[in-house]
């Protein structure tokens, strides 16, 4: 049996996609993988010993060019076409795809292939925000806000079908009509189906409602890591008290050197060492002091119990292994799903969310405080305990049974 995983975004979009690919694997299951072609990416699959099918321009590239909304439809025609060149080729002779999350234009694109060769399809997300319900307002893209007027979700919700509609419809029909299919009306309908799958924690991310939606929450997709510390990593960490880390992950965060600056020294200021994951911002030391140390890509899993809180730009995945490590948080959540991943982390106790993406140090000194409080401590390492682990598990036996459903038996 084979499965192809497509996605297309950011570490956190490929990370749980190799821990599903891995349980697959595990359960006798070739899987593939088609994301794009960074090199971190690639060299992160090729450790777990899964196939890499790249696609599209580099992730890490678009990200940090920010392109202007006006773009948005161009941009999406082109990740379109190339996730069907890619999955095309990569999905013959598979049982099924897995289209995750990541953006949606690519969703779509990987589930019209799925279509066009007539296997089942997968739409996997890794947040619950684009999922339309009358407890939240959708989130608004760039260019397109909402009316002022209008306060009531369900409208709400209309427009923003009507919003990626007016975005990604002709890019997604224009493309399907180039493989012989026929143009969909509803393409945010189109790329959710009935029943989506959502993998992210239950007591992280509580399920609200979604009527006219058969969601699944399979529980996150976590990849385990074995990978060792660095020794100089390592030999930091053991020299003093546990230090608070800093890093941003995928985000550009385009006043890095700022957001770094205040952040030395509001952990500074709080009599702590510091721990610098560079990431995507190309974070840097703000000075020779031995009480601060920088590090790349790095087993966020086995770092995460070591150290005294996480800063962090409040990423689904960094999110997940925080409070999975039981280390206190200060999210600085910058777009899109992260102020929702930051409420969480407040709401549970585990940490605090600064209001606005850029930290000032007396803020941040303050939710620091907070956040290294001993009884917020306790909470974290209360509730990491109830983190569930097997998502990945589940997911991959909910799979096969959908494989086993829609495949026609064989003629006798």
């Amino acid at each position: 049996m084979r499965v192809l995983l497509s996605t297309y975004g950011s570490r956190g979009d490929v990370e749980p996609v190799a821990g599903l690919a891995v349980r697959l694997r595990e359960l006798g299951v070739e899987a593939r993988v088609c994301a794009p072609p960074d090199e971190d990416f690639a060299r992160r699959l090729a450790g777990v010993g899964v196939p890499l099918v790249p696609f599209g321009p580099s992730a890490r590239a678009l990200t940090k060019a920010a392109p202007r909304p006006a773009n948005l439809p161009q941009r999406a025609a082109e990740i379109i076409a190339g996730q069907l060149d890619a999955v095309t080729a990569a999905a013959e002779g598979c049982d099924a795809v897995v289209a995750a999350a990541g953006i949606l234009p690519a969703v779509a694109g990987a589930r019209s292939v799925a279509e066009k060769l007539g296997i089942p399809s997968v739409c996997v997300t890794f947040q619950q925000l684009t999922l339309p319900s009358p407890g939240r307002r959708p989130l608004e893209y760039p260019g397109r806000p909402f009316p002022s007027d209008v306060t009531d979700n369900r409208e709400l919700w209309n427009l923003d079908a009507e919003n990626i509609n007016a975005l990604f419809g002709e890019a997604l029909n224009t493309n399907r009509a180039s493989i012989g299919l026929p143009p969909v009306d509803n393409v945010r309908e189109y790329v959710y189906g009935d029943q989506p799958w959502l993998a992210t924690d239950p007591v992280l991310d509580p399920l609200q409602e979604t009527p006219g939606l058969d969601v699944v929450q399979t529980g996150a997709w976590i990849l385990p890591d074995e990978r060792p510390l660095p020794a100089e990593l390592t030999a930091f960490l053991e020299a003093g008290e546990p230090p608070v880390y800093v890093g941003f992950g995928s985000m550009p965060m385009h006043a890095s050197a700022d957001v770094a600056q205040v952040a030395v020294e509001a952990v500074r200021a709080l009599g702590r060492r510091v721990l610098v994951g560079r990431g995507w911002a190309d974070l840097a030391l703000i000075d020779d002091q031995d009480d601060c140390f920088a590090v790349g890509e790095v087993n966020q899993q086995a770092l995460f119990g070591r150290v005294a809180a996480v800063v962090h730009h409040g990423g689904a995945g960094t999110t997940t292994t925080a409070t999975r490590a039981g280390a206190p948080q200060v999210v600085v959540p910058q777009f899109a799903d992260q102020p929702y991943w930051g409420r969480r982390v407040a709401d549970l106790g585990i940490g605090a969310v600064l209001a606005r993406p850029t930290p000032t140090f007396a803020v941040l000194a303050a939710m620091l405080e907070a956040a290294l409080a001993p009884e917020t401590r306790a909470r974290a390492r209360a509730v990491a305990g109830t983190i569930r682990t097997d998502g990945a598990t589940v997911a991959a036996k909910l799979l096969l049974d959908t494989i086993s459903r829609e495949t026609p038996p064989v003629p006798a």
